[in-house]
């Protein structure tokens, strides 16, 4: 759940917010002097700020402004009466991210909040790489040089294992039980004979080995300046 620290010295604007923002399934604190949520912006973590312009014991451009100066990257929604072009400039320049004129409709300032709270999350990783060697997560496709390479679905998700790990040693127990899903039975082949068959497609003719057996350990993948030191 969302937590937003609501800064404004209007009671009656300051519970639209709230309720606002409580109808989308965010938590919301209201604060209504300038000085006393800078403190409270500086003390706890926030997802976002709805910040006034204009509160009593600090302004909002200072609110956001020393924000900013300490470090913290809060997405800040500034809300103000004042709607000329310079003041919306002087709010923006000073570190906020957005700003909302008053009178506003709500789901209009709750659409504002969501886009700003997307921003901030980071995008979902789409394609893996280690030196030309690529795995796009999205349509399962491996390509070496830019060349699409054919995988087996055993064969996909030990390299997507390996390529999440680049440069990292994995044991024959960690590989086992994260692509096959069950206890390693340390009889079994069945590893060495897929990361031979993975080698072959992966690591042709011509190409710098990806590859690599980290002696009586299990694999890793790196490029060929990655493994130098660890690599038999």
């Amino acid at each position: 759940m969302p937590q937003v620290l609501v800064i404004e010295d209007d009671e009656t604007t300051a519970r639209e917010i709230i309720a606002e923002l409580s109808a989308h399934g965010m938590l919301a604190e209201w604060v209504a002097n300038g000085r006393e949520g800078l403190a409270n912006a500086l003390q706890r973590e926030y997802d976002l700020i709805t910040l006034d312009r204009m509160l009593p014991g600090m302004d909002g451009i200072d609110v956001v402004a020393e924000l900013r100066r300490e470090g913290r990257d809060t997405p800040v929604l500034m809300i103000s009466a004042l709607s000329d072009v310079d003041e919306r400039v002087r709010g923006l320049r000073a570190g906020g991210d957005d700003y909302l004129t008053k009178p506003f409709a709500p789901d209009e300032m709750s659409a504002r909040v969501e886009v700003l709270l997307r921003r901030r999350q980071p995008q979902p990783v789409q394609r893996l790489r280690v030196a030309d060697l690529e795995l796009d997560l999205v349509s399962h496709v491996a390509y070496r040089g830019g060349q699409p390479l054919t995988l087996l679905p055993t064969e996909y998700r030990l390299l997507e294992f390996l390529m999440r790990n680049s440069g990292q040693v994995l044991t024959r127990t960690m590989i086992f039980e994260t692509v096959w899903g069950f206890h390693f039975d340390p009889g079994t082949n069945v590893i060495d004979v897929h990361i031979a068959r993975l080698r072959r497609k992966i690591d042709g003719t011509g190409q710098s080995a990806l590859i690599h057996t980290v002696r009586g350990t299990g694999y890793m993948i790196a490029a060929a300046n990655e493994s130098a030191s660890v690599v038999s």
